[in-house]
């Protein structure tokens, strides 16, 4: 099972816009690279990279105590991008903090997920803040997954990761892996009309991002979040490709706004040369409840936006919170990491 590629941000081997240290190590693995690569971020990224091509090997066994998973080799380099008192958010769930608490996270995951493998795409430095794009590749229960992915983090001293935030879409792993699984969110939308002529860049500037966050948090507001990204292809979670007519992208949103009330904050925000990220972090309550169960609860979610050079608006988020409640999401993880 693989998700279109088309939701990859592009890119190529080209450093437009990148200033600094020289990092040549860390720059082969990466397709773009924009910012001013310091020391800290050239750090930063030489370790994530390092964990990304890393064979996990025989993986930490459940019945590990978390001061035994921490020593496991795979791990190890996992915990070495992060500073010891760091905290890492998933989407769904409270942030973790501290050594033991994301080494565990990790082990679990590599259970999982053994053979998890990922490159850099676009990655953006703009200050402590590193967007890091990635393309994600596992085997799940038997079956094959790519999938793209924002890594975002705030580093500290060394370059370590002092915060960070995931964002990518959990139903990509379930889908076609598990019989129970909710349909995707975005079943059947489809371009309708006629595009622009040709893909324009978006004009997202620093001042509009109240507006736009506020746009965001209303939900029924698509055409201010259209109307400085007109000529753009969007591609996000459950797209085969993307979306290049207004028609196509109106229904995109809506959807989402039809199933969801989001209570977003301004996040991390990074501009590149030809690259912007903004970051929207906050709470979703789902406006369906599901049945014989209480009344929704605000779980936490975010949205990160990937304007590109080309036309391109990305959108990385986790369908799953929007789909179904949390001890349903759980449930489905558990599965996934049966045997």
């Amino acid at each position: 099972m693989t998700s279109s590629a088309a939701a990859l941000p592009g890119g190529s081997a080209r450093e437009p816009g990148a200033t600094g240290v020289g990092c040549a190590g860390a720059r082969a693995g990466i397709e773009r690279l924009e910012g001013r690569i310091t020391p800290n971020v050239c750090a930063f990224l030489e370790r994530q990279l390092a964990f990304g091509r890393m064979a996990t090997g025989t993986p930490p066994s459940a019945e590990q105590i978390p001061e035994e998973a921490v020593r496991h080799p795979r791990v190890a380099a996992y915990l070495d991008i992060f500073d010891p008192e760091a905290t890492l958010w998933e989407a769904g769930s409270t942030p973790k903090t501290g050594r033991l608490v994301i080494g565990a996270a990790i082990a679990g995951s590599l259970r999982m997920v053994p053979d998890l493998h990922y490159t850099g795409t676009d990655v953006v430095a703009d200050g402590g803040t590193v967007m890091f794009g990635q393309w994600n590749t596992a085997t799940v229960r038997g079956h094959k997954v790519a999938y793209p992915q924002i890594a975002r983090n705030v580093l500290g001293d060394e370059g370590r990761t002092i915060q960070a935030r995931r964002y990518y879409d959990r139903h990509v792993l379930v889908r076609d892996t598990l019989p129970n699984a909710p349909k995707g969110l975005f079943d059947g939308i489809a371009d309708r009309g006629t595009p622009a002529r040709r893909p324009a860049p978006a004009r997202v500037t620093a001042d509009g991002l109240p507006a736009r966050l506020a746009a965001w948090n209303a939900g029924n507001t698509t055409d201010a979040l259209l109307r400085r990204v007109a000529g753009t292809r969007l591609a996000g979670p459950g797209l085969a490709k993307p979306l290049v007519t207004k028609a196509g992208k109106q229904a995109y949103l809506k959807r989402l706004f039809g199933k969801a009330d989001l209570n977003l904050k301004a996040g991390q925000v990074a501009f590149g040369t030809s690259t912007t990220y903004i970051e929207w972090h906050g709470s979703v309550t789902r406006k369906h409840a599901t049945a014989g169960r209480k009344q929704n609860q605000a779980v936490p979610f975010g949205i990160v936006e990937r304007f590109g050079p080309d036309g391109q608006w990305e959108l990385y988020f986790d369908t799953l919170p929007v789909l179904t409640d949390p001890a349903t999401i759980n449930n489905l993880l558990a599965q996934l990491a049966t045997p």
